[in-house]
C-alpha cells in the first residue's frame, strides 16, 4: 500500500506541477512594437464649368436690360466652394473685346452678380445666378455698336 500511496503522491505532484506550468502559460505574452504608414494622393480641384442664357430685348443706348442666367457646375469628385463669380465684357480667352471702330466694352454696363458663397456638390452639382447687361446712353455716336455681338466672360473661383 505504501507503493500505491507513493504513486498517488507522484501523480498528484505531477498534476499540480503541470497545472502550475499550464496556468503560467495562460498569463504569458510577447511584447512587440511596430510602425507602418500608407500614402495616398488627394485629387486636385477641377475647374468649374459655366453655361449661360441671355433673355430680353436687343440692346440699344439707354434701352432694355438683358438678364443673363448662368449655371456653375462642379465636375470634380469632391465638394468645391464657389466664392466669387465675376462677369466682364471680354473674348472667351479673357482678352479685350474690340468689335469695330466706334464701339467698346465701355458702351455697356454689367451689374455683377450678388450671391452668398456656396459649396457645390461633386459630380455635376450646380448653382445658378443672374447678372444684367445694359447698353449705356453716352453723349457720342454709338452706331459702331449696331448688330455687335457682345461677348461675356465668366470667371468663377
Amino acid at each position: 500500500m505504501a507503493k500505491v500511496a507513493g504513486r498517488k503522491k507522484r501523480i498528484i505532484g505531477t498534476t499540480v506541477a503541470l497545472v502550475a506550468i499550464g496556468g503560467g502559460a495562460a498569463f504569458a505574452y510577447w511584447t512587440a512594437a511596430g510602425t507602418g504608414s500608407a500614402t495616398t494622393k488627394a485629387d486636385t480641384s477641377k475647374n468649374f464649368t459655366i453655361t449661360s442664357k441671355i433673355t430680353g430685348e436687343p440692346l440699344s443706348p439707354g434701352g432694355p436690360i438683358q438678364t443673363v442666367e448662368y449655371t456653375v457646375t462642379n465636375p470634380g469628385t469632391g465638394v468645391q466652394k464657389l466664392s466669387n463669380v465675376v462677369v466682364t465684357i471680354a473674348n472667351d480667352n479673357n482678352s479685350a473685346w474690340t468689335p469695330t471702330s466706334g464701339c467698346s466694352a465701355a458702351d455697356f454696363q454689367i451689374v455683377s452678380p450678388t450671391f452668398t458663397p456656396v459649396e457645390i456638390a461633386p459630380n455635376g452639382g450646380t448653382t445658378t445666378g443672374t447678372v444684367t447687361l445694359q447698353m449705356i446712353n453716352r453723349d457720342t455716336n454709338q452706331d459702331g455698336c449696331k448688330n455687335a455681338s457682345v461677348p461675356l466672360y465668366f470667371s468663377a473661383s
